[in-house]
């Protein structure tokens, strides 16, 4: 495991050491969830934006078009 050293705005770290003795657990581990939650979040939106783009993209509708039509002739082909 790394050492990572930072600075912190007061406001933030006086919350930080009052929720550390509130929940008795390490402050570096409070940040490093909250780190983790940050990240995929920031991951979760990165994704939501490809999609997004993908959606005005035509090449990718077209193929996604002719999958939806596969996968239907397959649906119709097992309840029959």
């Amino acid at each position: 495991m790394a050492t990572f050293t930072s600075t912190l705005p007061d406001d933030i770290l006086l919350r930080l050491n009052e929720m550390a003795q509130k929940l008795s657990m390490p402050k570096n581990k409070i940040i490093e969830k909250a780190l983790q939650i940050y990240l995929d979040q920031l991951n979760r939106a990165e994704y939501i934006k490809s999609y997004k783009q993908a959606t005005q993209d035509e090449d990718i509708l077209e193929i996604a078009e002719e999958g939806m039509e596969d996968y239907f002739k397959q649906l119709g082909n097992e309840t029959a």
